[in-house]
């Protein structure tokens, strides 16, 4: 292992991008600590000593920027408007014709959906940031904390300083959009994708040290290992596939023979990802966002529906809660797939190259087979993904672990998925300078 490092670092172009992937992680860490213009921080500080939740409606966001939501820095917003805007760009492909053409263009295509993107994720982090300066005004981000200084974390809230707030969170928003893609053009591996990895990262100790804290060196002891045993069988399944053979016939071009070859089409058990987590976490939240604002009546009193949506639909230690969860988990991942794997597009190429699976005519026939393959590989995709975002509820319920617990949900998903990635490609970079790669 400390050879394969030693390589790394012994070849020049290859060290040159692994020091410069961790000056640019270095720097976004750096952000993430220095505090928005007009924000009181040692107010901020003292709400965050004083609470173990993580803001409720705001931990997905508060767990995608490290950490740096709760304490209104510069990077607040993280790289969660950016990812945003990709998913709601992928889905309008479903709806805007344009939007697909530009998709099948190649290249160019792919420019000006990205260049969309920024533009989305621009406006999606001018919007975030004006609400998230709302709800710190209003002495309502740290939910309820209760502690005083929580209702005056703005030293200043004239007109001209929530402005200048916005201003500097949207301009952070679009300086970590443009690290990111620095890492990709420059460093190692995908630079938004590595982004995450690091704000994610970030928090685990403090996510652990709570746990030791609060029950005990035996408990952290049985959840470190549950955790280790846990991201052992995410990475084999996440590494899982089902390889639908195809044949390619010979045909001649000229005096050149082309095709005539064997290979699959690799169909992962976990397609979807990460993203029917956000979807299904997203979706759990607007209940409670309609609950808080409408939870006093015309009369002064609570309305029945509220009371409800407060004592099921709010807390992740609640069976209701687990089981919608769970169950919009396990939708949105079919969802997503049929998005993103279009069983006709992919044997009408296969047909136009002369490909075809065995036993399976090309065509319509072909369509249906991968459609059947689909649906059936994606049922234990689906229910893994559930089973796998309960896993900080149930310590939520057991050791008394905030949502962010760092063995599951979203957090070990992108954790192992960029990890995998990551090595993949630093293993590729040493194969093709010295004909062997990071591990043997």
């Amino acid at each position: 292992m400390f050879s394969a490092l030693g390589r790394i670092f012994k070849t020049p172009d290859l060290r040159r991008k692994v020091l410069f992937t961790l000056a640019v992680i270095g720097l976004f860490r750096l952000g993430s600590f220095i505090p928005a213009p007009f924000v009181d921080y040692r107010n901020v500080q003292q709400c965050l000593a004083g609470t173990n939740d993580t803001a409720g409606l705001y931990e997905l966001i508060n767990l995608f920027s490290g950490g740096a939501l709760l304490q209104l820095s510069i990077f607040a917003l993280g790289i969660m408007p950016y990812i945003t805007a990709s998913i709601i760009t992928q889905l309008l492909r479903v709806v805007i014709p344009h939007f697909e053409e530009l998709h099948k263009e190649g290249q160019a295509g792919q420019s000006k959906l990205t260049q969309y993107t920024r533009y989305l994720t621009i406006g999606l982090a001018l919007l975030q940031s004006t609400t998230l300066i709302t709800v710190a005004r209003s002495g309502a981000l740290f939910g309820s904390s209760g502690a005083p200084a929580c209702n005056q974390l703005l030293s200043n809230d004239a007109w001209y300083a929530i402005m200048l707030m916005v201003i500097t969170m949207t301009a952070g928003t679009g300086l970590i959009m443009w690290l990111g893609e620095m890492i990709t053009e420059r460093g190692v591996g995908n630079g938004m994708s590595l982004l995450i990895f690091v704000s994610i990262a970030a928090v685990f100790p403090s996510s652990l040290w709570s746990i030791a804290q609060s029950n005990g060196s035996t408990i952290f002891v049985i959840v470190v290992a549950v955790g280790i045993v846990i991201m052992g069988l995410v990475v084999f399944v996440e590494q899982s596939q089902r390889r639908v053979p195809v044949q390619y016939a010979k045909r001649m071009v000229g005096r050149r023979t082309f095709g005539g070859t064997n290979t699959y089409i690799p169909i992962k058990v976990n397609m979807a990802g990460v993203i029917p987590v956000i979807f299904a976490s997203s979706l759990l939240y607007l209940p409670a966002l309609f609950a808080q604002f409408n939870a006093t009546g015309a009369d002064g009193s609570t309305p029945g529906w509220v009371v409800w949506i407060q004592n099921n639909l709010t807390s992740g230690d609640n069976p209701l809660y687990m089981a919608v969860y769970f169950l919009l988990i396990v939708g949105f991942t079919y969802f997503y797939v049929a998005i993103i794997f279009n069983p006709e597009e992919v044997a009408d190429n296969m047909k136009r190259y002369g490909g075809f699976i065995p036993g399976i005519r090309a065509g319509r026939p072909t369509a249906e087979y991968l459609d059947y393959v689909l649906t059936r590989i994606t049922l234990p995709g689906s229910l893994y993904l559930g089973l796998v975002a309960l896993i900080p509820l149930i310590a939520l319920a057991t050791v008394n672990a905030n949502q962010n617990f760092p063995f599951g949900g979203a957090s070990i998903l992108i954790i192992v998925g960029v990890g995998l990635d990551t090595v993949k490609q630093i293993d590729a970079q040493l194969q093709q300078r010295h004909y062997e790669g990071l591990l043997k």
